[in-house]
């Protein structure tokens, strides 16, 4: 897709991939919708790129209210949105049974129910135009499920599914879906001690313009499946695989998961900087 011209509304716009993501889609030439939680640093976002390229939207997307706000705003641009970018979400590091209900229930409700609402709620807008996309930006644990990470993988691997079963159902359809899954990337989404897990285990991670410019390409390109980064490229793919070989690489590194995991550790909000430890 030719992006320069389109619209687009992006979720998480405040947040640590959100905010360069909305800016390198504002240099190629797009308009964009940026959506967050957090006006103060919408503000700022705005007053960085250029005039007119960045409209924001203060919602919290897990809210009704929230998600008829951002129709509402999505029905009044000029040219109507033909991309829809969910990049918000909410992390969670720590032992199973040391996590409390309110809050997997809150992470649940914040990456996976909120994002199937709100396609649900603009794929009528979307289909209006002659080509369209909706891109969710998801995780390397929506492939690879993480001890320390159980709640934050399973609702990854939820929006993987639904990303993927959408776009078998919108085959024959104008919109078509993409899930773009960044690994570990350098942004206040980590916690201190997923930072001290990610240097212990030497855990690679990327600079959040370069992902956002992976992301804008892969936009562009049209590309259904996206998972960056080497190796964790190879373990999603063993993992769906021969998932038993990265049990047994995993069971090396548990001690330092649960030492770690054990310090901690407060769930982030939706809108917090993107993201964990190997997405």
């Amino acid at each position: 897709m030719k992006l320069a011209g389109q619209t687009a509304i992006v979720t998480g716009a405040s947040g640590g991939i959100g905010a360069p993501l909305c800016a390198a889609l504002a240099h190629a030439g797009v308009r964009v919708l940026a959506v967050g939680r957090n006006e103060a640093r919408l503000r700022s976002l705005v007053q960085r790129m250029p005039a007119d390229a960045l409209h924001p939207v203060v919602a919290d997307v897990v809210t009704p209210e929230g998600q008829a706000r951002i129709l509402e705003a999505a029905e009044a641009m000029h040219p109507a949105p033909s991309m829809l970018v969910v990049a918000h979400a909410q992390s969670a590091f720590g032992l199973f049974e040391e996590q409390d209900a309110e809050s997997m229930a809150r992470l649940v409700q914040t990456n996976l129910v909120a994002p199937m609402q709100l396609i649900r709620l603009l794929l009528p807008l979307l289909r209006t135009q002659e080509r369209a996309a909706v891109a969710v930006v998801g995780s390397t644990f929506g492939s690879l499920a993480f001890p320390g990470f159980a709640a934050y993988s399973a609702s990854k691997f939820g929006l993987r599914g639904l990303t993927e079963a959408l776009a078998r159902e919108y085959a024959d359809s104008p919109v078509r879906f993409q899930y773009l899954s960044p690994r570990a990337t350098r942004t206040p989404f980590n916690t201190a001690a997923v930072d001290a897990l990610n240097e212990e285990l030497k855990v690679a991670s990327d600079a959040p313009a370069d992902v956002a410019r992976h992301l804008v390409r892969a936009l562009e390109r049209g590309t259904a499946r996206l998972q960056l980064g080497w190796p964790e490229k190879l373990f999603a793919r063993i993992n769906g695989l021969v998932p038993g070989l990265v049990d047994r690489n995993l069971h090396a590194s548990l001690p330092v998961i649960q030492r770690h995991g054990r310090r901690q550790h407060p769930t982030l909000p939706e809108n917090a900087p993107h993201e964990t430890l190997a997405r």
